[in-house]
């Protein structure tokens, strides 16, 4: 296996990683381990359509009928030099 090291983390980062850590009954090292694996493994499987993933986020809070507007026809385009 491989090994990483991080230089300048914040220490905030690392008290908020501690305790994150500690809430999951795992060690500071196995907690930065398991955030990088669903980090990486998140990021190969992006959803390539946006509408898709954002019509599959909201999808439970249901739809809205919006009422169909009425259109005039198109105006012709002003004659440009007569």
């Amino acid at each position: 296996m491989a090994s990483i090291v991080i230089r300048r983390l914040e220490e905030a980062t690392k008290k908020r990683l501690r305790l994150r850590a500690s809430q999951h009954g795992r060690s500071m090292e196995e907690e930065a381990r398991a955030i990088l694996k669903l980090a990486v493994a998140s990021g190969s499987q992006a959803e390539k359509n946006l509408a898709q993933s954002i019509r599959r986020r909201f999808a439970a809070l249901g739809g809205v009928e919006l009422p169909e507007l009425v259109r005039e026809p198109m105006r012709r385009p002003p004659k440009i030099g007569r």
